[in-house]
């Protein structure tokens, strides 16, 4: 299918990171916030595909229903941070990996303390992106496309860029970490920047 852009799409997340990240990474999209009396979303699968599409099919039930503008769809994510050591770990419980710490540099601190000493440090970001388009603007349903990128993590936390993991998560080829890198060069290698281009070429969307 063809559309044409911009597309205004809501997004099914109030992370205001992944707001930012996904506005500067898809100039191509207006975004619409989940508003603030929105329900929460379900994250029960047991993968990235199963939440991302739980969250784009239910944000989309619910503005079909509460919506107060007219869009071209919903955009949901899943991603997460995958360790070997830990058995690909925390994965899809990422964002809800210590609860009891609400800051990421605490998390990562922890997440950090949990690998064996001399253990392996390769790790991946994964990112699954779930599109519901409204009806009558697009042909079929809800699809997905994902996104993925090697590294390994560091000994601390370092840098303040980026958010969530970002700070200790070190991409092949590199000898910082995201939270470190800027983010014009973070952007050409994410595993969100990746799932993104995905979007836009299943979309039929040129840049």
């Amino acid at each position: 299918m063809t559309v044409l852009s911009p597309l205004k799409v809501v997004l099914a997340s109030r992370n205001v990171g992944k707001l930012r990240e996904f506005s500067e990474l898809l100039p191509e999209v207006h975004f619409v916030p989940w508003p603030a009396g929105a329900p929460e979303l379900p994250e029960t699968g047991a993968f990235f595909q199963d939440n991302a599409l739980q969250k784009a099919e239910g944000a989309l039930a619910w503005w079909l229903e509460h919506g107060t503008e007219s869009v071209d769809g919903v955009l949901a994510d899943d991603s997460g941070l995958c360790v070997d050591a830990l058995w690909g770990g925390p994965g899809v419980l990422s964002a809800r990996f210590a609860p009891d710490l609400p800051a990421y540099r605490g998390k990562n601190r922890r997440l950090l303390a949990m690998l064996p000493e001399g253990a392996d440090r390769t790790a991946r970001f994964v990112c699954v992106l779930a599109f519901a388009p409204m009806p009558g603007h697009a042909r079929g349903g809800p699809f997905t496309v994902s996104g993925a990128v090697e590294g390994e993590l560091a000994y601390t936390h370092r840098g303040d860029g980026g958010f969530g993991y970002d700070p200790i998560f070190i991409p092949d080829g590199h000898d910082r970490t995201f939270g470190e890198l800027p983010a014009e060069l973070k952007h050409t290698l994410s595993h969100r920047a990746r799932a993104c281009a995905a979007l836009l070429e299943r979309l039929g969307v040129s840049r």
